[in-house]
């Protein structure tokens, strides 16, 4: 066995049509800080504390065309970890009443049989994200 030669996932940036709604959504509805941003690209920097995410902001957003997980070679979705069932039903509650987000499915096994929970949704934006218990 060899040992990896990385770290971990530094950052993830998600190209979005209107970052100060995703930035609103990450701050307010998750709780997250936002640690900085570049005014003339534009983007935001969100952070809860372990994980980094960048809002790029799209050029055109009116002829920016929607990701399809189906038929994109890309990012297929950001799944975040939350402590407990506990708390994936409040960020659940939480994010299902925010507005521009759309859930996919709700709290679930993440597979048959598994103890790990999780659920899907589309953030403001319509980027994909799922939030999901811990493995074990």
């Amino acid at each position: 066995m060899t040992t990896a030669l990385t770290t971990g996932v530094h950052h993830v940036g998600l190209a979005l049509p209107d970052i100060d709604a995703a930035r609103d959504f990450f701050r307010d509805a998750l709780g997250y800080e936002v640690v900085g941003g570049v005014p003339d690209y534009p983007a935001h920097f969100v952070s809860d504390g372990s994980t980094l995410i960048t809002l790029w902001q799209v050029s055109d957003p009116e002829t920016a065309t929607p990701f399809d997980r189906k038929k994109n070679i890309g990012l297929h979705h950001l799944a975040i970890g939350v402590a407990d069932e506990a708390a994936l039903a409040t960020v659940f509650d939480r994010v299902g009443a925010w507005p521009g987000v759309a859930i996919e499915f709700g709290p679930c096994p993440i597979r048959e049989g598994s103890a790990v929970r999780h659920f899907i949704c589309y953030i403001p934006g319509g980027a994909r994200v799922e939030f999901a218990t811990p493995f074990g």
